[in-house]
């Protein structure tokens, strides 16, 4: 029922209307001063305007908080209906759940940044139905910037109607003297009687106003919060977990490796049990034939053995082939380091070799030197 409260403000005014018309005395058809009227009801035909215009976006607003709770109604009813499966919304269908066009509007634009997140994984981001759907879009459904102002343009109403009662009770006050100021006290006391009046009524619709908005925006907002709250759990998709995707995929991707390496120890010994189970068939086939067919069955199966065993043989062949390989390969890196090792001994040798000959070279200069120095002290000598 608070929804509903803003009928109230028409019974409170049609009261108003009517306690001025009977102070006035047009019931009594003795009206005492026509521009006392003609000011009060100017100014109740401001705030009848007032509340028409309020009344308008409050019916609007109510609109869309009924949809919002039986959308609610609608989406839990069929979860419950379904064993608790989720009601799913998307562009294709969001149309059916609103009528009102701003939620209608809102709701497809949600849809919209939803589909663009989807993926064969499911969704990599989550989009919030607050984001659309809000207290900000029932403020401009409820013309919020506008009823917010009204209790205070009904009291300023009431103040200006005091300030212009006084102002005409005082223009028609004059006189000097005390019989002409009794004879114009008639006129003040009709001023003070607007004045009086305005404020009144003014104060008045200006609480009761009040107190109805805040009742049916609280009552809007409460509805708000239950379709959130009921779409959230019900209707909007969780966003798939990719940390955890990847975790999963690098679990997979382990057990794929160590399937892989089981195969390939399988594969190395199927030839040896391959040649087991050959000779445990011919065995089998050589005694039941044996049995039936005598001799020459008995030399087939040798034959057959034969093949076994040569199959064997070439198998053990073949490691020993692979062995020898293995041995060459072997070698080979063994030669490659010796010989690495004896060019680098040899590139060493060089080295001191080349020290050797360049400290001969020394020597055999110097001796030379002193070789030339000993024939001319002979020469000076003999001379």
């Amino acid at each position: 029922m608070k929804n509903k409260l803003f009928y109230s403000l028409f019974v409170f005014y049609i009261i108003v209307l009517a306690l001025i018309l009977y102070v006035n005395g047009v019931f009594t058809g003795s009206v005492t001063s026509l521009s006392n009227l003609i000011i009060n009801l100017c100014f109740l035909v401001v705030i009848g305007v007032l509340f028409i215009i309020s009344a308008i976006s409050f019916m609007r607003l109510n609109k869309c908080t009924d949809e919002l709770s039986n959308a609610a109604d609608i989406i839990s009813n069929s979860v419950k209906a379904e064993d608790g499966r989720p009601y799913i919304i998307t562009k294709e269908n969001y149309s059916e759940l609103f009528n009102e066009n701003a939620l209608d509007k809102a709701l497809g634009k949600y849809c919209m940044k939803l589909d663009k997140y989807h993926t064969r994984a499911g969704y990599k981001a989550g989009v919030d139905i607050e984001d659309y759907i809000n207290e900000d879009l029932l403020d401009n459904i409820g013309l919020n910037f506008y009823n917010s102002g009204i209790s205070g343009s009904l009291t300023g109403l009431g103040i200006l109607g005091t300030f212009l009662g006084l102002s005409i009770g005082l223009s028609s006050f004059s006189g000097n003297d005390i019989f002409t100021i009794t004879d114009n006290v008639g006129p003040l006391l009709a001023g003070m009687k607007v004045a009086f009046h305005t404020s009144v009524y003014g104060i008045f619709f200006s609480l009761v106003f009040n107190v109805v908005y805040r009742s049916i925006m609280s009552d809007a907002y409460n509805k708000l919060d239950r379709f959130i709250s009921i779409f959230r759990q019900y209707s909007q998709p969780v966003p798939s977990d990719q940390n955890g995707d990847i975790a999963a995929m690098l679990v997979y991707q382990a057990n794929m490796t160590n399937a892989l390496k089981e195969l390939v120890e399988i594969q190395r010994g199927i030839s040896k049990e391959q040649t087991q189970e050959m000779s445990v068939i011919v065995d089998r086939f050589v005694n039941q034939m044996t049995a039936s067919s005598g001799k020459q069955m008995s030399e087939l199966g040798t034959t057959l053995r034969d093949v076994v065993g040569t199959e064997a043989k070439m198998l053990e062949s073949n490691k020993s082939i692979v062995m020898a390989v293995d041995e060459l390969i072997e070698s080979n890196k063994t030669l490659q380091q010796a010989v690495k090792m004896t060019m680098d001994n040899q590139e060493v040798f060089a080295k001191e070799l080349l020290n050797q000959k360049e400290s001969l070279d020394a020597a055999c200069k110097d001796i030379g030197n002193q070789l030339y120095t000993f024939d001319k002290m002979q020469q000076i000598e003999l001379d």
